[in-house]
């Protein structure tokens, strides 16, 4: 991540689209049917040819508005995608920071200039999509390619391949399907109240006070499925007999995720559009995994061994929506470090939607997945405390975190955040041992889950872009911390005392 201040002075983004409301790093939540979100997007729009010029980008370049996030002291976050000679640039991504008519920060994917590139000869053929392609690379022509397949766990698969329209070398791959690893079976979270629609004698599972997200049954085959509907708006029984069961983990795990983004975040859906996500419920045979895709702006549960167990636990249904944040926000790319940043942000705030939500039979932890049994040997699937107890997943940061699955280098930045929550050593916290070590052997003292949760989103909103690695995750969280609560804040002092102790220095 590249971040720099500038001294220009561009069109203030206006009007009560961009009135500053709530707490300093929370976005204002446009509520459902309100264009706020929308109107700021076209105000972003308005404005974005003279941010470009006031950038010195090149003459083919536009910015196209992806997020707008909105702070109380009128400080305007403006995410945009680029292009080149309509042409969308891969790491090309970047985030103007603004006040009073002033561009006063940009943080870019890359610095890479785009002046004098060749966007008409191509010299591969391909029946992919033409791109620009500047990810960590100098920028050249690629075609981009999507492979959709099924894999033999029956995991769907959206594979994006870029290669390099001149040399037909392949640039980068990864699945825009992201999910959990392994095997097992899931509990669930007892008697739950839910927010139904009634459509003529009976009633959906659609919940109209969360952008009518719905749930509906797969009948453990593939494709769009069936809405849930019941006679007398009691749904199943609490065991893997009634299909609507599921639906009711799902429902429930998609109306805490709604409420703590909401609540703690000022976030209103996943694209902050007050758009509710679709659920599916019982795909596949013997399916021990959930993914979500953003093709269809939905997740999707399998009914993990024998079809007894939906993998549908709060933790893993915050997850799985949290990939949708992040696309809709940093897009880290999945691959690589940013991969492993983009599933550590999903492990982030699946624990700490299940502190949020208080439900007394899955109470809050920082363990991730320990309902659902994936494994079958009754192990969570990962522990942000010390990550490595899963045998795969990274403690601390090397030079190689890079080349390890996403899933496992991820537990770099969990590790990171359950040190700034809670601190290192031994501890109790609802129930569960911890016993949290570092790099350094030095102590770590948290700051409190409440802190951390913040500060990481507002990186993730604000700082983050496609290309972020660890090093500029450092850099980004500090930033945010610097907003909330000053860069001579004990906060600011913990932060950066966290990444130490996971060696991000």
């Amino acid at each position: 991540m590249k971040r720099k201040t500038l001294g220009i002075t561009t069109a203030l983004v206006a009007g009560a689209a961009l009135a500053a409301t709530g707490t300093l790093g929370a976005n204002a939540a446009p509520q459902p049917g309100n264009p706020t979100q929308q109107e700021a997007l076209h105000a972003a729009a308005e404005q974005a040819g003279t941010i470009s010029s006031a950038l010195g980008l090149t003459g083919g370049e536009r910015l196209v508005p992806r997020d707008v996030v909105r702070d109380a002291d009128g400080t305007h976050h403006l995410r945009f995608d680029r292009t080149l000679n309509g042409l969308k640039v891969i790491g090309g991504d970047l985030v103007v920071a603004q006040k009073s008519g002033r561009v006063t920060g940009v943080t870019k994917a890359s610095e890479a200039s785009l002046a004098g590139l060749d966007t008409t000869t191509p010299a591969t053929a391909s029946n992919g999509t033409l791109v620009v392609f500047a990810l960590d690379h100098a920028p050249v022509l690629a075609w981009e390619t999507v492979t959709h397949s099924v894999k033999d766990d029956q995991t769907p698969s959206e594979l994006h391949t870029f290669t390099d329209a001149r040399t037909g070398h392949t640039l980068l791959t990864y699945d825009g399907v992201h999910h959990a690893e392994g095997t097992g079976q899931s509990t669930y979270t007892g008697t739950v109240t839910l927010n139904t629609t009634q459509s003529g004698a009976t009633f959906q599972l659609k919940d109209p006070a969360r952008g009518n997200q719905a749930v509906n049954n797969l009948n453990n085959g593939t494709g769009t499925g069936t809405l849930f509907t019941d006679a007398d708006n009691k749904w199943g029984n609490g065991t893997y007999t009634d299909k609507a069961t599921a639906g009711v983990d799902a429902a429930f795990g998609a109306a805490k995720t709604w409420d703590y983004y909401k609540t703690v975040h000022g976030r209103s859906g996943i694209k902050n559009n007050g758009q509710g996500a679709l659920s599916k419920v019982h795909y596949g045979n013997n399916y021990s995994n959930a993914f979500w895709s953003d093709s269809c702006f939905c997740m999707t549960y399998g009914d993990g061994a024998q079809n007894r167990n939906p993998l549908t636990s709060i933790d893993v249904a915050a997850h799985e929506m949290s990939h949708g944040v992040t696309s809709a926000t940093a897009g880290l790319v999945y691959s690589g470090e940013s991969g492993g940043l983009n599933e550590a942000t999903s492990d982030i705030f699946g624990s700490t939607t299940e502190f949020h939500a208080a439900n007394t039979a899955d109470a809050g932890d920082y363990l991730i997945g320990e309902k659902i049994n994936i494994r079958g040997d009754g192990k969570p699937l990962r522990y942000m405390d010390k990550p490595s107890k899963d045998g795969k997943s990274l403690d601390y940061w090397s030079s190689s975190a890079g080349n390890v699955d996403v899933h496992y280098s991820s537990g770099i930045a969990n590790h990171f955040f359950y040190l700034l929550s809670e601190g290192s050593g031994q501890k109790t916290i609802n129930g569960v041992a911890y016993d949290s070590p570092t790099a350094d052997g030095q102590p770590v003292t948290g700051i409190g889950r409440d802190k951390a949760e913040k500060i990481w989103y507002r990186a993730l909103t604000t700082k983050f872009t496609s290309s972020t690695k660890y090093a500029a995750a450092r850099t980004g969280t500090l930033a945010a911390t610097a907003d909330l609560y000053g860069a001579s804040s004990p906060e600011y002092a913990a932060v950066n005392r966290a990444w130490a102790a996971v060696n991000v220095k």
